[in-house]
């Protein structure tokens, strides 16, 4: 069974992949939360605090919301914008 590694144990390549994987978790998390705030309720599959909350979970709340949370818009409601 491998021993958990301390900060400084670490190579540079794997210090940068933890902290590239960090970026992208905060900013699928930041994309998540900016557009349930910004989306009326009409365009969102389910409840707001839901998504919210599970926005929260690792990259899978996020990828979800962006797959399964929002309605689809047509090209129309594009347009209106």
């Amino acid at each position: 069974m491998r021993q958990k590694k301390s900060w400084n144990e670490l190579t540079t390549v794997q210090k940068g992949s933890v902290l590239l994987s960090i970026g992208v978790q905060l900013s699928l998390l930041a994309a998540a939360l900016t557009d349930l705030r910004k989306r009326p309720a009409a365009e969102i599959n389910g409840p707001k605090a839901a998504w919210a909350v599970g926005s929260f979970v690792s990259f899978i709340g996020p990828t979800a919301y962006f797959l399964f949370g929002r309605k689809k818009t047509t090209v129309a409601a594009w347009k209106k914008l």
